[in-house]
């Protein structure tokens, strides 16, 4: 297809292209009434007839879908090549082929779960049978599709599509880094070849930066609304409107965990239709559906740990009404297409610009949506957490890079675990934006250094740092505001039509009662204090530990029994006990009376399922809290009538207490160095072993291995708290 300059682009030309557009939209929604909104046929008219590179900012509803697939329809009849579109979430790609299908659109997908149909679809893509191939982000930094598949259809698609495409910036690094390898793709396309990146959340910032990166052929051109774009070829910006008229905002604030799930418990049924109640850790869904199942509502739990399969089927559910909401993370989130009447959010994200993805959920499709958030004080703690896994520092990056460079091989991510302290997904996050950047390549077998010189870029690292910080001060003064709730969000998105909506509460458009029902209250206390996490047992050793000079390998042959944790420190309940025991500043000191109680639930039922009744108690030493783990194995003793035999001793205090944390080889060399069996263990004891808490799991597996070598014939593992 030849590329006519956009000077040669006749008005005519123009007229008939806008005609061809708006059938193949009715097409594609079923209507014979459809028109193309100015803004959308300026997007399109942008990408098929200039041939452009186009951002759009629009918020969910607005139809970006429609524009891509509109777009499609009319450069393949000129000609051109397959769309390509870059899709972040199954969900999302899911709802994309469906809607193209109706459309008479031949929509396939290459992603993770389907890789038996990859080859037939690279047939069908050469055989030109294909309009629209969907693609994980993930696929572009596998080697074989990066290095075989990808070029060709660089050269050889008519249009690229980057959904999401905050994804992109900084923003969305740490949510897809393999995002960062559409910057080459987009170096290489060919001229002519149009480019369409959508989202529905970017502030000023993000959307510059984007803009920056699509502009490699030209600089960007900013147009509101549904101006019409000048003919140049540099990059056309649309940002249109975030107001989204159907929602109404509000916030309540409850303050404990049990009035907040007695809210829920209360007010659930109340809301419109069917909806979505977001909370911020896995282990909150679990505990909130499970909860609210009791109370005799039909919910529930959604998260990035539910198997693919079970997740369509929940989300069919939830589009089709048959559950009144999915207790969710935000693993169903971006893409999620249905008309939902409600958003709740049990605790609150940490920036406007996530907590407005998550409420766009609600109100397509339907003139009223209720969106309310429930406030927590633990969301801070949260917050802080999920920011503590940002990118390495700059040691463990040139470990890493070191580590490759000395191989003279390509090494497994396995591999590399054994020679850098970095966890699974962070190193893999970590290798996937040093390949964009050029310092290391993904080859078959691994990972090997290119030797090209590489920068630290800390300055944008703590760029990053400062405006998270900032948006987590934002979401703070959004619960506390009393300005519109909608203008203030729209505000922090850089919406310039930004005015009060008149729906939220702050505005009068929207009562929540925080009134809550003593029973409620009760049923949520009681199942709060529920003690008891099983906490499994380490089942294999890491691979390659022979790299750090450990002799282990293979299956766990003679270890730990499945465990108990009076609760995860993520927990609503005792959580937030044990948050504040192990927050650094609080004085070591004896069981605090709620905790020592707990224990006392969490042995009584835990007991029921031993094979046998414990003989024996061991301590494992704390060098922060040496008090309370002697308390606790001292008070189990007494109440139990069974000797503590001795303890799981530090005998390097040179090696840090959570050395090696971060991953699983350098944890197990790190216990091995540090730590020692100092007990008299009876011949057949079934041993209590007791600790403080538990992230990884290591120390009680080789405290377990040493005691079963002693003697044992059993161990049980018993923690206050779980950290995962």
């Amino acid at each position: 297809m030849t590329t006519p300059a956009p000077a040669a682009v006749t008005d005519d030309v123009r007229h008939r292209a806008r005609e061809a557009a708006e059938a193949h939209l009715r097409a594609l929604v079923g209507s014979d009434a459809a028109v193309l909104r100015e803004d959308q046929w300026a997007a399109i008219e942008a990408l098929a007839v200039d041939h452009r590179r186009a951002l759009v900012v629009q918020r969910t509803g607005w139809g970006k879908s429609a524009v891509y697939f509109v777009a499609t329809k009319l450069l393949r009849e000129a000609g051109a090549g397959p769309t390509v579109i870059v899709s972040p979430l199954l969900a999302l790609m899911r709802n994309q082929i469906a809607a193209a299908e109706r459309a008479g659109i031949r929509a396939v997908t290459i992603n993770s779960t389907n890789i038996d149909q990859w080859q037939p679809i690279n047939d069908q893509i050469h055989a030109g049978e294909v309009d629209v191939l969907l693609v994980s982000p993930e696929r572009l930094n596998n080697p074989g599709f990066r290095d075989e598949v990808l070029p060709r259809l660089a050269a050889t698609c008519g249009l690229l599509v980057v959904d999401e495409a905050h994804c992109i910036s900084d923003w969305g690094h740490d949510f897809r880094p393999d995002y960062r390898r559409l910057r080459t793709l987009l170096a290489e396309l060919p001229d002519g070849i149009p480019v369409l990146a959508t989202t529905a959340t970017a502030n000023a910032r993000v959307t510059g930066d984007v803009a920056e990166q699509l502009g490699v052929h030209g600089s960007p051109s900013v147009e509101e609304g549904a101006q019409r774009p000048p003919r140049d070829q540099g990059v056309l910006v649309q940002r249109g409107t975030l107001d989204r008229e159907s929602l109404r905002l509000g916030v309540v604030r409850l303050r404990t965990p049990e009035q907040r799930l007695a809210w829920l418990a209360d007010h659930l049924a109340e809301q419109p239709g069917s909806g979505i109640v977001y909370c911020l850790t896995v282990a909150a869904t679990q505990e909130v559906a499970g909860y609210l199942r009791d109370r005799g509502l039909e919910v529930a739990a959604y998260s990035g740990q539910t198997e693919a399969d079970e997740r369509h089927g929940l989300e069919q559910a939830l589009v089709e009404g048959r559950v009144k909401a999915l207790i969710a993370t935000s693993a169903l989130g971006m893409g999620f297409d249905a008309s939902l009447g409600f958003v709740i959010n049990l605790g609150a994200p940490a920036s406007p610009v996530a907590y407005y993805q998550q409420v766009g959920r609600a109100g397509r499709g339907t003139d009223d949506a209720t969106v309310v958030l429930l406030p927590q004080v633990e969301d801070r703690d949260i917050w802080a957490y999920f920011a503590s896994l940002g990118f390495p520092r700059e040691e463990q990056v040139r470990e890493t890079l070191a580590a490759l460079a000395d191989a003279g091989r390509p090494l497994s991510t396995a591999t590399i675990e054994t020679r850098v302290e970095l966890g699974r997904n962070r190193l893999e996050s970590m290798l996937k934006v040093l390949d964009v950047d050029g310092a290391v390549q993904r080859v078959q077998g691994g990972w090997v250094a290119t030797g090209r010189p590489w920068h630290y870029d800390a300055e944008r690292y703590a760029r990053v740092a400062e405006a998270r910080e900032r948006e987590q001060q934002a979401m703070l003064d959004y619960l506390a505001t009393d300005r519109c709730r909608m203008r203030y969000l729209r505000e922090q998105l850089d919406d310039e039509g930004a005015t009060d909506c008149g729906r939220c509460d702050n505005c009068g458009g929207l009562s929540l009662s925080d009134s809550v029902s003593q029973a409620a209250v009760a049923e949520a206390g009681a199942r709060l204090a529920r003690p008891g996490v099983a906490v499994e047992p380490r089942k294999m050793w890491p691979t390659a530990l022979a790299n750090l000079g450990v002799d282990l390998k293979g299956k766990i042959s003679a270890g730990a029994e499945t465990g108990r944790a009076v609760a995860r420190l993520t927990d609503l309940g005792h959580g937030q006990a044990l948050r504040e025991l192990f927050r650094e500043g609080t004085p070591d000191g004896p069981v605090p009376p709620g905790l020592a109680q707990a224990v006392m639930d969490v042995m009584k039922d835990w007991s029921s399922q031993w094979s046998s009744r414990p003989t024996a108690i061991v301590v494992a030493e704390s060098a922060t809290r040496p008090l309370l783990t002697r308390d606790l194995g001292e008070s189990l003793a007494r109440v139990m009538q069974v000797p503590v035999v001795g303890t799981w001793s530090i005998r390097d205090e040179t090696v840090p207490p959570r050395a090696g944390q971060s991953n699983s080889a350098q944890r197990v060399a790190a216990v091995r160095r540090r730590c020692r069996l100092d007990a008299q263990v009876p011949p057949g004891a079934t041993v209590l072993l007791v600790d403080d808490q538990v992230e990884t799991g290591w120390s009680s597996t080789l405290a377990a291995v040493a005691l079963r070598e002693a003697g044992a014939s059993a161990v049980l593992p018993l923690w206050l708290g779980s950290r995962s």
